[in-house]
């Protein structure tokens, strides 16, 4: 994906950030955002400051909060998501062909069925120090 959206001159961080924001709740803020792309919020800042000077998004203050800023699409940017879209599209079809759709359906449920327990337990473990283990109560 990232070596067919190269040309268009499209990083993978630039690709992905558009199309979280595209598909994503209006309103992402910056700290969602990064979140969402398992990044740090100061490399995600430098990025969007890459995309609002290249006219693809901006960035609002909350009206509840100044602090929190939501970042917004540009109308610039729904061609760049057209052609993401038309691009993972076409990847799609060349992936998938003559893979028969009973099997995908199978697969897609397993991947799935994975994800959700991962997230669970993910969810379910409590952070520890660096170095130590959990401590038990007595």
């Amino acid at each position: 994906m990232d070596r067919r959206l190269k040309p268009l001159g499209l990083s993978e961080a630039k690709w992905r950030t558009v199309l979280h924001l595209a598909r994503g709740p209006a309103n992402l803020s910056q700290r969602e955002l990064a979140t969402r792309l398992g990044v740090e919020a100061p490399t995600l800042a430098r990025l969007l400051d890459r995309l609002a000077a290249d006219g693809w998004i901006e960035r609002r203050a909350d009206p509840n909060d100044r602090r929190v800023k939501s970042i917004h699409l540009l109308p610039k940017a729904a061609g760049v998501i057209r052609q993401i879209d038309s691009t993972i599209n076409e990847m799609r079809g060349e992936a998938l062909q003559g893979v028969p759709m009973k099997e995908l359906r199978a697969n897609l449920k397993m991947l799935n069925l994975i994800r959700e327990r991962t997230e669970r337990m993910s969810l379910a473990a409590k952070p520890t120090p660096a170095g130590r283990s959990p401590r038990k109560r007595k």
